[in-house]
């Protein structure tokens, strides 16, 4: 069985990434991007759909791990009755080709290692023809090839390739597993130990330009190095994830594909790259999403696929039997297709933020704004599938308003203080409009909360978004009203869930319940500190901070009756949120609707 969620570590490139367990084992890996076929799919079933394990031969989990500095060089140490030994794990920033680097390092004593390579191709669905070729072992199966060299002899067993080897102090095994397309030549070989010092350099050369200066300085770098690993170098794009179908409900169908790029998720990124200083990030991404959304601003979606791509179908795996049972595996991702209205809001908000730090404003992505501005006219009083992408029926979900409010709000202020051109009287008009109408639709006066969607008796966690994005202020009765609600009816051991999934019926359509949802939770702590309960705010943020593994990652949700990670991992909807938190704790500026500086309570 695969490791629990929170055990995992993180390895990457910023073209893919793999998972690192406490156990030595590289349980999942996706080659040559972060939304290809894995190669070791054992996250999503057991060993024999592929990792690669690289520890004791005694084994059992490492006796401690940690990153060196601000890099994703991880180490995992074992004492053991032979000796201590170290395992440095890294993947080098990519060069020729895809490369996966470890390296054992005997630190005292004699200690036995042995090594089991299990490839399977197509998320473990292909074995390949394995060979040795000049002092390397070749694994080939369609389009794909991987090459392993290794420091000490391995043979061939039962599927697998292994070595057993023991290591003495000082002593020092290097493996070095690199992918191609099979149609190309075996790859250069890069040097072990010299991908490990590049790999330390290049975190350390990035992780320099952090203008952050506030409190918790280790866990906002931490969570900033997380969110860069999930950018995707070559095209600018964000991933949610680095997984797919790790579940939201233990043994239930709430198992999505997170491989891809939601605007959504990449604004909120983008919100705490901006405030810590990488404006190089955000510049690659508004190149990424000016060249996805191109063409009919009708057809904007929700995700796209790293490259931009549109066409993202969802399909199930039945040979995977699922994290801990967890079925269907998904792979691809039907939501891509839903109508969010919130997003036509989140996209022009992001670029207002882009503007607004600085990054010069081309014709191109104005020109992309007043299209996407003029279909938020025309679409803003449809009913959609909201943020949550309920697969339940089209609702009027007050969150979507409210973003679509932002959208056309920051459009007035983009005329206004950047002397673009724009029909900002109407923008105005419609804007007044969409706010009124939240107001009277949205808001029940007797439980002095707003609502999920009109007319609902139930409530929704991205409401607490409704000051922060200005459409609100801070000390409006309604706000803290609907903090007070939903501390009161969304909370679980004082964890936020996103929705009550019974309420009104059940809302999005699907059996079952999941897990608290950590991005909200800091959503929360953001509204308490907004609204002047600033210790209480501190106390929350504390506790989500004691909720990151032991080397500072955090997945999609928590799970309070287990005190286990559940969903995709590592999720950039929490690891923002853990950044943008801390920075309105720590008194960072933010930016209203109408531009002006306003320092955080």
């Amino acid at each position: 069985m695969p490791s629990r969620i929170e055990d995992y570590a993180l390895l990457g490139d910023l073209q893919t990434a793999a998972l690192v367990a406490r156990d030595g084992s590289v349980d999942w890996l996706c080659l040559p991007a972060f939304d290809s076929p894995a190669c070791f799919a054992a996250l999503l079933h057991d060993e024999s759909a592929g990792r690669w394990q690289l520890a004791p031969a005694g084994g059992g989990p490492a006796t401690r791990r940690r990153y060196r500095d601000d890099s994703l060089v991880l180490e995992l140490e074992w004492d053991t009755p032979h000796g201590t030994v170290r395992v440095v794990d890294c993947m080098p920033p990519r060069g020729e080709a895809a490369d996966v680097v470890r390296v054992v390092e005997g630190v005292s004593g004699s200690v036995p290692m042995r090594m089991d390579l299990r490839l399977r191709f197509d998320y473990g669905d292909v074995v390949p023809w394995v060979r040795h070729h000049d002092g390397a072992l070749a694994a080939v199966a369609g389009p794909d090839a991987v090459w392993l060299e290794a420091g000490v002899p391995v043979h061939g067993h039962d599927l697998a390739t292994t070595a057993e080897f023991e290591v003495r102090a000082g002593q020092r095994v290097p493996f070095v597993l690199t992918h191609t397309a099979s149609h190309l030549p075996r790859p250069h070989a890069v040097d072990a130990d010299r991908a490990i010092s590049d790999t330390e350099d290049f975190w350390a050369g990035w992780i320099s330009r952090c203008t952050y200066d506030g409190p918790w300085p280790e866990a906002v770098r931490r969570a900033l190095v997380t969110l860069k690993a999930l950018t995707y170098a070559p095209t600018g794009g964000i991933v949610a994830a680095a997984t797919t179908s790790l579940p939201e409900q233990w043994g239930g169908p709430r198992n999505w594909d997170y491989r891809y790029c939601w605007l959504r998720d990449a604004t909120f990124t983008l919100q705490a790259l901006l405030g810590t200083g990488f404006v190089a990030e955000a510049r690659a991404w508004r190149e990424w999403l000016v060249r996805a959304v191109a063409g009919d601003p009708a057809k904007l979606q929700i995700m796209y696929g790293l490259d931009g791509s549109r066409r993202l179908p969802e399909q199930e795996l039945p040979w995977l039997s699922g994290y801990e049972g967890a079925s269907p595996v998904r792979v691809g991702n039907a939501a891509a297709g839903q109508f969010q209205l919130d997003v036509w809001g989140e996209v022009l908000d992001g670029l207002h933020l882009a503007r607004e730090a600085g990054l010069s404003t081309t014709d191109t992505a104005w020109d992309l704004q007043r299209a996407l501005l003029d279909h938020l006219e025309g679409h803003w009083e449809d009913p959609d599938n909201g943020l949550w992408e309920v697969r339940g029926p089209r609702r009027h979900f007050t969150h979507s308003k409210v973003m679509a409010w932002a959208g056309l709000d920051r459009a007035v202020h983009t005329v206004a203080n950047h002397g673009l051109e724009g029909p900002v009287d109407r923008w105005r008009e419609v804007r007044d409009r969409v706010h009124a109408e939240v107001c009277d639709k949205g808001f029940d006066a007797e439980r002095g909360t707003f609502t999920q969607f009109y007319g609902s008796q139930g409530l929704d966690a991205a409401l607490l978004l409704i000051p922060r994005v200005g459409f609100l202020p801070w000390d409006d009765p309604r706000v803290r009203g609907t903090v007070d609600a939903v501390r009161r009816e969304l909370c679980e051991d004082g964890f936020v869930l996103r929705y009550r999934t019974d309420a009104d019926g059940g809302v999005d359509g699907l059996p079952g319940t999941e897990g608290a949802f950590l991005a909200c939770t800091f959503w929360l702590a953001d509204a308490l500190h907004g609204t002047g309960r600033v210790d209480e705010a501190r106390a929350l943020f504390e506790r989500l901070l004691g909720l990151r593994n032991d080397v500072g990652l955090l997945s999609e949700e928590y799970d309070p009756a287990t005190g286990r990670h559940m969903g995709n991992t590592p999720q950039a909807f929490s690891m923002e949120g853990l950044v943008n938190t801390a920075r309105q704790l720590g008194g960072a500026s933010t930016r209203t609707s109408a531009g002006k500086a306003e320092q955080a309570l």
